[in-house]
């Protein structure tokens, strides 16, 4: 079973930048896609951004295109979420997700069930 484990959260000034990071134990870091989602309370978790396997091809969504990049090192096996120009709007619990199905391809869909989750990381961004 694997265990997904994000840090890096804080509270951050409206225009500054977070990075958040991630990794997996349980299973190879380099087989799996791996995305980054949010929640913010009375809401349902949205979509931010995903990475294939390889780090070949990423997706973000519209909200943060632009603004955030989605990466990894799968020689460290590690997962990193670099976030820039960040809005008060940006605020809230970040969760790192990581695939179910090993080299799958359903990941770059924003509506893909097939995730692992963290317990996530809160981001605050101040005015």
């Amino acid at each position: 079973q694997v265990h997904v484990m994000e840090s890096g959260g804080g509270t951050v000034q409206a225009g500054g930048s977070l990075t958040l990071s991630c990794s997996t134990a349980g299973r190879p870091f380099y087989m799996y896609a791996m995305g980054w989602f949010r929640q913010v309370p009375g809401k349902e978790r949205e979509f931010v951004a995903a990475i294939s396997h390889d780090g070949a091809s990423t997706v973000a969504a519209d909200s943060v295109r632009g603004r955030c990049t989605i990466s990894r090192d799968n020689a460290r096996a590690s997962l990193s979420l670099q976030m820039n120009t960040l809005k008060t709007e940006d605020t809230a619990v970040y969760y790192c997700a990581a695939d179910r199905v090993g080299f799958g391809h359903g990941w770059s869909d924003p509506t893909y069930q097939q995730w692992v989750f963290g317990k996530g990381t809160q981001v605050t961004v101040s005015s």
